[in-house]
């Protein structure tokens, strides 16, 4: 009889020890490779803890099945050869089905030829919006894997255009990083910016990390503009508009959606964007949005919600979480395939929170459709992993950003047809 109560309690305390471990054991990681330093460092930083923060509300909710999402988050550094290496090891290494990331496009593009796309591993970019993303879908070259949670250049050029000319802009100089992002958002917004009556007087791009751009700004001074297009991220974006303004250049601007940001203003002098202007991808509120405003600050430890690429990144989480709870498992195939369910226009609408995914958990269970309707507003993927949605429109006063108004995508595309 000693013998038997011996066994059993040895018994119970290896079900004790045992129990957990393989609870853990079912869990799905998935990976993250964001830009935390480096130039875009800010927009990574705050896409890092929207994630977390989706997961957090996901897991609370049930996860699937009862098993965790988990990430597993690197740091790009804001280099695209240290984002490849970055999601190699997740993939090869690690097996995850899924990679959230890059924030800028110069980092998506290169995980996704080369990582994500050849091995079927499903991306998702917050924030990504160059338009050779959509071009890659068309030549068949992403594998369907890809998708993103932002507009494409391709209208947001049209759209700077447009806002720049209304708000009295129009004789510009321009100056951008010399990359994916930076070529394509200046094609766009040239060739609808002259065909709609402006006058560009130079283009200058410029190379990321440099400690002066003393050279460039003094090169985009030539031609007498009355203000600077500049199309760059918060760090480099600071020093060239401070290269700019000490060199004599009009304290005029129009800004990228990266330029939106508490660190340029600081960093620049706000006494000195008391006429700058800007263009974002936009959102159309929904109850996600109120959720996320309310809670996501004291969640991230004092990112403020409307940091760049914060909004957007709960909803690249958001759709990763649901989707992998209808494909019931850690499944990259299953996941990409079930991407479309979880954002059906037909569905059940489905908003951020633990509660909110409960229902969304609920409604998955007994096969019904769902469509969450995110912070950014409702989300629908075309074919190559695109949205549309409105784009805002903001100006800096005394070193807020104001919103000014908004042009919707048909609003967009009607002007852009227009120019044909």
């Amino acid at each position: 009889m000693k013998k038997l109560l011996f066994t059993a309690s040895v018994l119970g305390v290896l079900a004790a020890y045992t129990g957990p471990a393989l609870a853990a054991d079912c869990d799905i990681t998935i990976g993250v490779v964001l830009e935390l330093t480096g130039p875009a460092g800010e927009y990574g930083q705050a896409g890092a803890k929207s994630v977390e923060m989706a997961f957090r509300d996901f897991n609370d909710a049930g996860g699937v099945g009862g098993c965790k999402l988990i990430t597993d988050t690197r740091d790009s550094q804001t280099q695209g050869n240290v984002a490849v290496d970055q999601a190699t090891q997740l993939v090869n290494i690690k097996k995850v089905p899924v990679i959230i990331g890059g924030i800028i496009s110069p980092m998506s593009i290169p995980m996704l030829t080369s990582v994500t796309a050849p091995a079927g591993v499903v991306q998702v970019s917050p924030a990504s919006s160059s338009p050779t993303l959509t071009a890659l879908g068309r030549e068949g070259k992403t594998n369907g894997v890809f998708f993103r949670t932002i507009t494409s250049d391709a209208l947001q050029g049209t759209a700077a255009a447009k806002y720049a000319l209304d708000s009295g802009l129009k004789k510009i100089a321009i100056v951008h990083v010399n990359n994916d992002f930076g070529v394509n958002m200046v094609r766009e917004f040239k060739d609808a910016f002259e065909k709609l009556g402006g006058t560009i007087t130079s283009v200058t791009p410029y190379n990321e990390k440099q400690s002066s751009y003393a050279t460039e700004a003094s090169a985009a001074m030539q031609g007498d503009p009355e203000a600077l297009y500049l199309v760059s991220y918060p760090v480099d974006g600071a020093t060239v508009a401070r290269a700019w303004i000490s060199g004599g250049g009009p304290q005029k601007f129009l800004l990228n959606d990266g330029m939106n940001s508490a660190d340029f203003i600081k960093s620049v002098g706000a006494q000195y964007l008391n006429e700058a202007y800007g263009t974002s991808s936009g959102t159309s509120e929904t109850a996600s949005t109120k959720y996320f405003y309310a809670n996501y600050e004291a969640f991230s430890g004092g990112i403020k919600p409307d940091a760049p690429a914060a909004d957007r990144s709960y909803d690249a989480g958001a759709i990763v979480a649901l989707a992998t709870a209808k494909a019931g498992k850690g499944d990259a195939a299953a996941i990409k395939a079930a991407i479309p369910m979880v954002t059906d226009p037909a569905g059940e609408p489905i908003h951020a929170g633990k509660e909110e995914f409960a229902k969304a958990l609920a409604l998955i269970k007994d096969g019904k459709p769902i469509k969450y309707e995110g912070v950014i507003g409702p989300i629908a993927f075309d074919q190559y992993g695109d949205i549309t949605g409105p784009f805002r429109l903001w100006r800096i006063k005394d070193g807020e950003v104001t919103t000014m108004g908004e042009m919707s995508a048909d609003d967009v595309s009607k002007v852009k047809a227009s120019l044909k």
